[in-house]
């Protein structure tokens, strides 16, 4: 009879929490497989980040709520989708509408602030606006931001696909969002729009996501352990 010790195999790292009455699990395969895919491979601490986002967000990573981009060795992109954060503010108590449009150069040289995105052809998208309103303030919040400062752009200067077909529609999504934001700090604190943040090295696959940056992360060393938010 041999006196041999048998290893036994550690249980996969597992992050599980509900979500509108429905049960999420994720694993670092899960995430890697269905989420991230072929683009770069995960490290512990981007997969802690990711899932304890999720988690403390209440997102469902599989309806397209929350996203995790990952470039190759560059640090992965925690992202989350448009409509995710438009109804985390729509579903406050407080929340008590938005207006939001462009802003354009005419032909004359006169600068319009205009409700939502049409513009004719011998205009020039400068930027866009938004305004909030919050039924406990009697301010609403305004925000205004330039095409040119927020527009991304690819390596070789030129606009990605997104800013050079449908430039109106993003510069006004980025004045929206960042509006809810200051209205809804309590919600939405750290959760930064896309297109207020170049990705790099390469454009985003995602549909209209929503960038909630990190800080650069570090190679796992460790073994898989059970994940806590106080250890982030």
């Amino acid at each position: 009879m041999s006196n041999q010790n048998t290893a036994t195999p550690k249980a996969e790292l597992a992050v599980m929490y509900e979500v509108n009455g429905e049960q999420i699990k994720l694993t670092p395969k899960i995430v890697q497989e269905y989420i991230v895919g072929e683009g770069g491979q995960i490290t512990l601490p981007e997969f802690k980040f990711f899932t304890e986002l999720c988690k403390v967000r209440k997102l469902n990573p599989f309806l397209k709520e929350a996203y995790c981009i990952k470039f190759g060795n560059n640090p992965a992109q925690i992202v989350v989708g448009k409509d995710a954060i438009l109804k985390r503010a729509i579903v406050n108590p407080d929340f008590d509408g938005m207006q939001s449009g462009i802003i354009v150069l005419k032909p004359d040289g006169t600068v319009e602030e205009r409700n939502g995105t049409f513009y004719l052809p011998d205009e020039k998208i400068v930027g866009g606006w938004a305004r909030v309103f919050r039924k406990n303030w009697k301010n609403p919040t305004y925000c205004s931001v330039s095409f040119d400062e927020v527009s991304q752009k690819k390596k070789d200067g030129t606009l990605n696909s997104n800013w050079s077909s449908k430039g109106a529609t993003m510069v006004e999504k980025v004045a929206k969002v960042r509006a809810l934001r200051e209205t809804f700090i309590e919600d939405l604190q750290g959760m930064y729009e896309a297109d207020e943040m170049p990705i790099q090295p390469q454009e985003a696959t995602a549909p209209e996501p929503i960038i909630i940056e990190q800080g650069e992360p570090q190679e796992a060393t460790e073994q898989p352990q059970a994940v806590s938010f106080n250890d982030l």
